[in-house]
């Protein structure tokens, strides 16, 4: 990965999620770009005080003076010695801002902050999160709000076993590899039969010869709950970050974001999402 893009909105909420897009950055030895997407005041009046085009002019100023102020504050070390960009996006959408940067960047990861503690209960409640995993060129990375350490030991990355999981799973290992962490694949089932069995062997098979990284793990867990199988294994396994496939007719993420199990996905945790969809991969 050599191109990471970080959207904030300056609140105290995007701290976090901006530290790791540093760290992250940092290990990686990848290019940081930090943006916000904001719009001009509607005006009403026909008269304006001033000609528009100092207005847009100002506006960018102070967005990307505010922008450089923001990291600056934000970072404990020389910020003059990063890789680091800045660019203020005048767009009424916010997701269509970050998705034309992302595109004219060609972007390798969009990291974004979330306002709750919960990262899965936020995408299930925001329309804004949805629409970027749905349509961002590239994997998203949403901080919950409460995240303290930058360091990653093991990412989960919960699995239906498809040929599609190793696209994922192989830019994932971009992130492991420098962090030398442990990935561990883990399918959910609601009974014990040989179907999945039988495909976790197909499947190992298939990311032996596509990955090349030895710290991988798969399992099956058999449960008809699978947000509380999930809570469970994260905590088991001290989870650093939890990641998931977006398809567009099935898959675990699908059942995150049509549930009406709100409440207990509140109790899920604080870990980041990575999530990559299906059609960009």
């Amino acid at each position: 990965m050599k191109r990471i893009l970080y959207a904030t909105d300056y609140s105290e909420n995007a701290i976090p999620a901006l530290k790791y897009a540093f760290n992250l950055s940092e290990k990686l030895n990848a290019s940081l770009f930090v943006i916000h997407v904001f719009d001009y005041p509607t005006v009403f009046s026909k008269e304006l005080a001033e000609p528009y085009q100092n207005l847009e002019e100002k506006s960018y100023k102070t967005h990307y003076q505010k922008l450089v102020d923001f990291c600056t504050k934000n970072y404990e070390g020389d910020i003059d010695k990063l890789d680091l960009s800045f660019d203020a996006i005048e767009d009424k959408s916010i997701v269509k801002g970050i998705i034309k940067k992302a595109n004219n960047l060609s972007a390798d990861l969009i990291i974004t902050g979330t306002k709750s503690e919960k990262v899965l209960k936020e995408l299930l409640l925001s329309n804004t999160a949805k629409q970027l995993i749905e349509k961002a060129p590239c994997p998203i990375l949403t901080i919950p709000k409460e995240q303290n350490s930058l360091e990653i030991d093991t990412i989960v990355y919960a699995s239906d076993f498809e040929e599609n999981d190793i696209s994922a799973i192989y830019d994932l290992v971009k992130i492991a590899k420098p962090f030398n962490a442990t990935i561990k694949i883990v399918h959910i089932s609601s009974k014990e039969d040989d179907v999945y069995r039988n495909k976790m062997v197909w499947f190992r098979k298939l990311l032996n010869e596509k990955v090349k990284y030895d710290k991988i793990d798969t399992e099956i867990i058999y449960s008809e709950d699978v947000f509380e199988a999930l809570k469970s294994y994260l905590n088991e396994k001290n989870a650093d970050m939890v990641s998931m496939l977006e398809r567009s007719s099935k898959g675990i993420m699908k059942m995150l974001f049509h549930t009406d199990l709100v409440k207990k996905m509140e109790t899920l945790g604080n870990v980041p999402l990575m999530s990559f969809n299906e059609d960009q991969l």
